[in-house]
Parts: structure tokens; C-alpha cells; sequence
């Protein structure tokens, strides 16, 4: 720590607020270089987007900029913090002042089982610690209470954090990152897991900020998440800056465009599809009811999903989406009353049977996985629908596991241990290991969060040509643009029951029948009229006994 020279005239202000400069700084992980020669420096007011492909370094560098990550020390480098009049040239001093939101740190709350409650979270964030070591006095809880009513959480300050959905879990750790009162906020993909009403408040509040001097960086993929009041971008590209300036809309514009940012085609080639409309489904539901932590989740649920269906599952966050997915794999029970019947899964057989031919993406296998598992191994696990191997792969396993992993076009990471991984890796690791036992129900939540434009697109195209060779996906998502070209049907789910059930609607406006008008089975039906409960009509064998919602 050094002393700094007396500010002039009227740059005191302006000296006592935080400043970070990085220079010819390289950051290895297990030997493996993930950051090369970077330099930046950011200061009071500035707003930066960073951008950059999966692997390109992003997470990496923001943990470097919050001093939790260490650059290799070599003649030229530094990493210089500036606060309060003083020079740090380590993070010791400043790192309270900075505060990181990002997937990682809400899987730790998943990988631990810190289930505290909100109230709890937001004020470790103010005390700056991991978990509460002791409880917040009356003006803090009152804080904490109008932080939460900003974000929209107001009702949920005395709910366990384990128990919210994803993108609750996300504004509730932006509320602990806000009650810290940093000094520079880095934000990794904040807006993944959020509704669009949460989206749009989150934007609100970043819109917002620009009327103050805090300073802040946000990753994200998506174009539609760059908030108006940026004012600068940084561009990584396998670990090196291949830009950082000014944000111009034009060259925004042409980075999206080259990293092929644009839906997958309306229309999936389905030709050679097999008649699948009269096979038995492989998952039905009639009157189902779901309970978790003994609170109602769900209720009135009525569908039966078939090969070659592709369901989008959406809705608020908190309606029951995730419920639902982990409801259809088996980690929920149906409520006395209701039924759920899994094709060829018979009174007594084992659960694990079913699950060993179903395939899940879901968030919390990322916190689940562990860290010093190979990628190789984590797919072949995906055969066995377990966490980790119980025994060792078989010769047939690998090289099984090895061809999944090629055809999703990451084979170069089959050595590489999990913990390794940037965020948007380890995603496509969990859609190979999904695909390892060829299932004929594919459960993905949330599945193209953190994935950058092309391996979003790549994703979406085969799963397309999965569903139209027979394959069954059942898709949970907030955003439209992650629905699939080959949707078939559609539920929407509010606070538990649905508002609607059936084939695709036909977005308003949209003479073309949106994503998936015309199917194999049929072409999509009207839209229900507001506030109406639709439903799909089942064959009259299957079809259960009406249930309100």
C-alpha cells in the first residue's frame, strides 16, 4: 500500500472512490492459461459490457478484477487498486469493496446446503460474510426489507433460500451484493433465470445507477440484455482483449451478428418423422398435486406427453417450472388423489429404472457435479443417472462417453476436470451427459443460460432434429427466443396451476404461426382467451377428469 499524492483542485471526490488498472496480467488455471496479457482499467462512472464466447476468459476475469483470483507474477504486470487516497497493488484493502454476482456463488448456497433464509442472505452481504453469524439489529431489517421491495422480493424475506425458484435465488443475491454498498459491482449474466417483468426491473435499476458514479461490468450473451446506460465494452477472444473502448451501437450490433445471434429456423425439417400420434405416452399426469417443504407447488396439472412432443414449460418465476421438471424425473412425489404414470414403469420397479432413460439439464446438476471429475467421467455418470461413478467406466463406457462428447463438439475437454470448466462448458457437458444413455425423454430447465450465440444455436438445431426423429423434450425457459423451432406444445403455469395446456398458440400478430405452426400432428390451436383455462384434449383412454384451476 502506498500513499497518494494530494488530489488538485476539486479531484477530491473523485480520489476517494474506487479505481482498478490492470496491466500484461496472465491468469493460469492447473497449468492451463485462461488469461493472456490483459490490460484495462476502469474508473468512477464507467458502466462496461463484456463480451466474449464460452471459455473466452469472462468469469476468470471478473474474479480477477474482485482479487480472488491471482495473475502470475512476471516482470510488467500489475494490478493496481486505487481507494480512498491510497495506492493498493494487492486486493487486501479494497476486496469488501467490490462485490461479484454470478452463477458460480449461487450454486456454493446449492453445493453447501446453506439454507438460511432471505432476510438471513441479504445480511451477510452488508456483514461480509459467507454465512450469518449472528442476526441483523431492527435499522438493518428495515434496510433489508426496502432493499427487497426495490427488487420485488418484498413477500419473500422469511423464505429459505433453497426453496426459491432460480431467477428468485438471483435477485436475492443482488440484494446481498447491494446491501454490501460496493464500491464496483461485476455482474456474470445477471439476467439468467429472470422473467421478463424482473428483467426489465433489473434493467430499470442499472438504467437507474447511471445517475451515480458506481462503477460496474456485466457480462452477458445476449444482446437484448445490454443495458442503454453502458458506456464502454470489453471483448475477450480465447483469453486476450480483442477490444475494449468506447461501447458503439454499430460495433455492438456486428458482434452479436458474427456470433450468430438470431433464433434457429422457424421451420424444422421434419420429413421421415414416424406417425407417433397414437403411441402410448411416456409420462401422464391426471389431477397432479405437488408439495414441497409442505407447501403447495402445484395443482391441476392433466397432460400426457408422447414420443416426438416438444413442450415449452413457462411462467413467472416462482410458478412452478422447476417443480414441474423435477416433479416429471421423480424427485417430487404426486399428492394422494393424483396420478403420474411413466411408460414401462410398473407398480415396484425401481425409479432409477425410468431415470437411467431420461436425460436432465437442469441448474442444480452444476453445483452437484464434482469438481475434480474429469468431463469424460461426468458424461458417462449421465448412463447411470447418478452424481459421480460408483465404480470404475467400463472400456464401452468411455468410448461411448467419448463419442457424446464429439458429437456435441467438445471432445477436446474430455480430460479436463469439472471445477475447470467456465460456466457455459460445464452446460454443454451436462447436454452431453443427458444424451449419454439415449434417453426418449429429454427434461432440460433453463438449458441455454450462459451459452454464447452459436453454441445456443448449434444446441437448439439438434435438439430439433432429435425431436423429429421420435425424441420427447419437455423445455422450461423465461425467454422466448430459447423456445425451439420444432414446439409442439405448450404449458403455462401460474403460481402452480395452469393457465393454459395444450398445443403451441400462435403468438399474437403472427399470421405465420410462429415458431412451430404446423406439425406432424397437426397445425397449432388458437390461443385461449385471457384468463382462460385451456387444456389439451386427450384420446378418450387417457383422458382424466376435469380439475379446476
Amino acid at each position: 500500500m502506498q500513499s497518494e499524492r494530494p488530489p488538485g483542485p476539486g479531484g477530491a471526490r473523485g480520489r476517494r472512490r474506487l479505481t482498478v488498472a490492470l496491466a500484461r496480467l496472465r491468469v493460469e488455471r492447473n497449468g492451463r492459461r485462461v488469461l493472456e496479457d490483459v490490460s484495462w482499467s476502469i474508473r468512477p462512472g464507467q458502466r462496461w459490457v463484456l463480451l466474449g464466447a464460452n471459455g473466452a476468459g469472462k468469469t476468470q476475469f471478473l474474479k480477477l478484477v474482485a482479487g480472488t483470483v491471482w495473475p502470475v507474477p512476471r516482470s510488467g504486470s500489475r494490478r493496481r487498486y486505487r481507494w480512498r487516497g491510497q495506492i493498493f497493488d494487492t486486493p487486501e484493502g479494497v476486496r469488501e469493496e467490490i462485490a461479484y454476482l454470478g452463477p458460480e456463488r449461487q450454486d456454493r448456497y446449492q453445493r453447501h446446503g446453506w439454507n438460511h433464509t432471505v432476510e438471513a442472505v441479504v445480511w451477510t452481504g452488508r456483514a461480509r460474510t459467507d454465512i450469518p453469524l449472528d442476526g441483523p439489529d431492527a435499522p438493518a431489517r428495515r434496510q433489508i426489507t426496502q432493499l427487497l421491495v426495490r427488487l420485488g422480493l418484498g413477500g419473500v424475506a422469511t423464505r429459505r433460500f433453497l426453496t426459491l425458484s432460480q431467477g428468485e435465488r438471483r435477485l436475492v443475491l443482488l440484494a446481498r451484493a447491494l446491501a454490501s454498498r460496493p464500491q464496483l459491482l461485476l455482474l456474470d449474466e445477471p439476467f439468467d433465470g429472470l422473467d421478463a417483468p424482473r428483467r426489465e426491473q433489473f434493467l430499470r435499476w442499472l438504467e437507474r445507477s447511471a445517475a451515480s458514479a458506481m462503477p460496474w461490468v456485466l457480462a452477458t450473451h445476449r444482446a437484448e440484455d445490454v443495458p442503454r446506460a453502458a458506456t464502454h465494452l470489453l471483448v475477450l477472444a480465447h483469453g486476450r482483449v480483442s477490444y475494449r473502448g468506447p461501447l458503439r451501437r454499430r460495433r455492438l450490433a456486428r458482434w452479436f451478428a458474427a456470433a450468430q445471434d438470431h433464433a434457429p429456423p422457424a421451420h424444422v425439417h421434419r420429413a421421415g418423422l414416424r406417425d407417433v400420434s397414437t403411441r402410448e405416452p411416456l409420462v401422464r399426469l391426471c389431477k397432479a398435486r405437488v408439495y414441497h417443504d409442505g407447501h403447495p407447488a402445484l395443482a391441476g396439472i392433466e397432460l400426457a406427453i408422447r414420443p416426438g412432443d416438444c413442450w415449452i414449460v413457462h411462467g413467472a418465476n416462482g410458478a412452478g417450472k422447476t417443480t414441474f421438471l423435477r416433479t416429471l424425473y421423480g424427485d417430487y412425489g404426486v399428492a394422494h388423489g393424483g396420478v403420474l404414470e411413466r411408460h414401462g414403469v410398473e407398480p415396484g420397479t425401481p425409479l432409477a429404472d425410468f431415470q437411467r432413460r431420461v436425460g436432465l439439464v437442469a441448474p442444480h446438476l452444476h453445483a452437484d457435479q464434482p469438481r475434480a471429475q474429469s468431463v469424460l467421467e461426468t458424461v458417462v455418470s449421465g448412463r447411470h443417472a447418478s452424481i459421480g461413478l460408483e465404480r470404475r467406466a467400463s472400456r464401452a463406457e468411455l468410448a461411448r462417453g467419448r463419442r457424446t462428447l464429439a458429437l456435441f463438439g467438445i471432445a477436446g475437454l474430455a480430460r479436463r476436470a469439472v471445477g475447470d470448466l467456465s460456466y457455459g462448458q460445464l452446460r454443454r457437458v451436462l447436454f452431453a451427459r443427458a444424451w449419454m444413455s439415449r434417453p426418449r425423454l429429454l427434461l432440460l430447465d433453463e438449458p441455454f443460460a450462459g451459452l454464447d450465440p452459436a453454441t445456443r444455436r448449434v444446441l437448439q438445431e439438434r435438439l430439433g432434429r432429435l425431436v423429429a426423429r421420435g425424441l420427447a423434450v419437455v423445455l422450461a425457459t423465461h425467454d422466448r427466443a430459447d423456445w425451439l423451432g420444432c414446439t409442439t406444445h405448450e404449458l403455462e403455469l401460474v403460481r402452480g396451476r395452469p393457465r393454459y395446456c395444450g398445443r403451441l398458440r400462435r403468438p399474437r400478430g403472427d399470421a405465420s404461426g410462429g415458431h412451430c405452426a404446423h406439425t406432424a400432428r397437426g397445425t397449432a390451436r388458437k390461443p385461449a382467451r385471457r384468463g382462460s383455462s385451456a387444456r389439451r384434449r386427450l384420446p378418450p383412454r387417457d383422458r382424466p377428469a376435469p380439475a379446476s384451476s
